[in-house]
């Protein structure tokens, strides 16, 4: 018996990826490309992290750690969702991960039968499907409104459940919206989960980079039926801009907590250990506070700017982001059309790739993400960059003839 497993077949090659390689291409090639493409901030990680790691090494701390991470740092953990969240776990409801992605796949396989569903909210990250479906599940989506600012509506996710519904998945702030839902939101949501047995998995991973008025509020905060419910994700990545150093995790109740743990003892084993004392550091060290506060202050004056620059471009459309450091635009103007250069405009994916072609800017075309009509460009790039990739972005839009 030969051949690939269905549910290697299952997945779907990334869109994403091919754009973003193709720029890296060109731009190796001497060519001056400007990307919109970047998913991780453009900031060093700090040196007192950095300096934490180089004593962890200095110290030998290179041996296996317990296979859901060090006792140490899930307590500095902890710590953080008492601090920030108001919410209290134990250290064995906390499982550390070799990233985000890890930890999402970790919380999918720990709870998703095979053929039970999963909500997904769209326009969503394009890993989250390709994920439910590695682990045997069904994605559903909910395809949200841009007069809503893409945020699932109670009545719409009440809409979407079945007796098949497993969990449901709630990405913010999110990619590739910007969105970030309001605790009036979220409590609507929770109110019609309440008196269900559906879980919430909640990716938080974009937390501190919130540009709006009030408190940041986890759905994990409605109530303990809820909290019980929900596998909160979430990790260092954005947070102290340590994309490489791949330390996510997972907060659950203890049941989950050991089911995932148990996967992950068989997987991975412990993430990184000096990257865990790294992380440790990072949530401890009292400089941690006034790197985000400068790192969300750039990232804000950045999302002004872009908005600006996009409000002059004819033909095109965007939502307005209030979180992470990604803007969605609507180009179904554009789609139809010829550009300059006579490409045919019928796809966004089409339009990225003239976009690209033409005019040297790499954007992420969004039919991965649910949203086949829409770019997704990233504000994790200098304001140069940001003013001279717009300006080429315009003469692209408005030459473009139908």
């Amino acid at each position: 018996m030969t051949g690939i497993a269905q549910r290697a077949k299952r997945v779907s090659p990334s869109l994403t990826l091919e754009i973003t390689a193709k720029a890296k291409k060109m731009k190796a090639e001497g060519k001056p490309v400007i990307s919109f493409g970047a998913g991780e901030p453009d900031f060093n990680t700090p040196e007192y992290i950095v300096k934490a790691a180089e004593h962890a090494l200095e110290e030998g701390m290179t041996k296996y750690t317990p296979a859901s991470g060090t006792d140490a740092l899930k307590q500095a953990i902890a710590l953080k969702f008492k601090k920030d969240n108001t919410l209290e776990y134990d250290s064995k409801c906390i499982v550390v991960s070799n990233g985000a992605k890890h930890a999402l796949y970790n919380a999918f396989s720990a709870l998703v039968n095979p053929g039970e569903e999963v909500i997904i909210p769209a326009p969503f990250w394009l890993t989250y499907p390709e994920l439910v479906k590695l682990c045997d599940g069904v994605p559903v989506y909910v395809h949200t409104k841009a007069e809503n600012g893409f945020k699932m509506t109670a009545d719409e996710l009440k809409s979407a459940l079945t007796n098949k519904t497993k969990a449901v998945l709630i990405n913010n702030p999110c990619n590739p919206t910007g969105a970030v839902y309001t605790r009036a939101e979220l409590e609507s949501l929770a109110k019609v989960l309440e008196n269900t047995d559906v879980y919430i998995i909640s990716d938080e991973i974009y937390e501190k980079l919130t540009y709006t008025d009030g408190e940041y509020y986890s759905i994990a905060q409605y109530s303990e039926n809820i909290k019980d419910r929900t596998v909160v994700v979430n990790g260092v990545s954005k947070t102290y801009s340590m994309t490489g150093w791949r330390i996510g995790y997972t907060a659950s109740n203890a049941e989950v907590a050991k089911a995932i743990s148990s996967i992950q003892s068989h997987t991975t084993s412990n993430p990184n250990s000096i990257a865990q004392y790294a992380a440790q550091e990072a949530y401890l060290h009292s400089e941690g506070e006034s790197f985000l506060e400068s790192m969300r202050k750039t990232f804000d004056e950045r999302r002004k700017l872009m908005a600006e620059k996009l409000a002059e471009i004819k033909g095109v459309d965007f939502i307005y982001p209030e979180g992470a450091f990604y803007v969605m635009v609507h180009i179904k103007n554009l789609l139809g059309k010829t550009s300059e250069g006579g490409a045919e405009l019928n796809s966004a994916y089409n339009v990225a790739t003239a976009l690209l072609g033409e005019k040297m800017v790499a954007a992420i075309p969004c039919e991965s993400f649910g949203a086949p009509e829409y770019l997704r460009l990233s504000y994790a790039i200098s304001k140069e960059d940001i003013a001279e990739g717009l300006k080429r972005f315009k003469e692209f839009a408005e030459t473009a003839k139908r």
